[in-house]
């Protein structure tokens, strides 16, 4: 059994005892009810992880670290989900499962038919609890590297940016290949639309910047779960599902 692991964002220092930041300590000592003595895992998301011992609690909690271990699990294929904007709780549940499937990077954007509207200190703020969500599910699935949340971008502007060489894909039940007769690809960007899908003219403009159209079979999937399946395929194909 995997012991509790907690994100430490302003770094780590090794074989040494360090404070634990105020969440980390609420959530172990008040959530899930660990002592001093207890065993854990922290990682600041700079690689590695750390076993440690948590030395306090109450007003001044902390915890002894051993070295740095050297163990990753991320996927070897690159993979960032480009999600336009869902209404609800939809942006939560789209962030924490692209994490555990092993998303590098997740660019939130505001499309056309987009039903959440956010712009300004709204959207930073919305954008810095997705990125907690991230941190979460890290935690939860052993990742020790957290995928960044991009700042929010209208889609026409994200758009005018540079492939670097990714592959980039968006979903189309109509489309004239399917997703399994492509050629491998090492780094991905997955382009989802929101509860309507992609505004036609917005399909237009990702097809000459170079996206293609793919399908999954004939049926329509939600925003919150044609992300997901095509990650699951994405990885089965090319990524870490292979095993080996």
């Amino acid at each position: 059994m995997m012991n509790p692991r907690f994100f430490c964002p302003d770094g780590l220092v090794p074989d040494c005892e360090i404070p634990l930041p105020a969440p980390v300590a609420h959530h172990a000592e008040r959530v899930l009810r660990l002592v001093v003595g207890d065993a854990v895992v922290l990682f600041d998301g700079q690689g590695g992880e750390f076993s440690a011992t948590l030395t306090a609690l109450g007003k001044q909690p902390a915890a002894r670290l051993g070295p740095r271990l050297p163990i990753e699990r991320e996927s070897s294929l690159a993979i960032t989900l480009v999600q336009a904007l869902a209404s609800g709780d939809k942006m939560d549940w789209v962030v924490q499962k692209a994490v555990e499937l092993g998303v590098m990077a997740i660019q939130p954007v505001a499309a056309e038919r987009s039903v959440l509207k956010l712009a300004g200190d709204r959207a930073v703020k919305r954008v810095a609890h997705w990125q907690g969500v991230a941190a979460a599910a890290c935690e939860q699935c052993g990742r020790n590297q957290v995928p960044q949340l991009a700042p929010l971008e209208k889609l026409e502007n994200w758009l005018a940016r540079p492939a670097n060489g990714a592959l980039r894909l968006i979903l189309a039940p109509d489309a004239d290949q399917a997703l399994v007769d492509l050629p491998p690809a090492e780094n991905v960007q997955l382009l989802i639309g929101a509860e309507g899908g992609l505004d036609p003219q917005e399909i237009l403009a990702a097809r000459q910047v170079g996206f293609t159209a793919v399908k999954m079979g004939p049926r329509i999937l939600r925003t919150e779960t044609a992300g997901l399946a095509a990650l699951a395929v994405l990885q089965a194909l090319w990524g870490d599902f292979r095993g080996g």
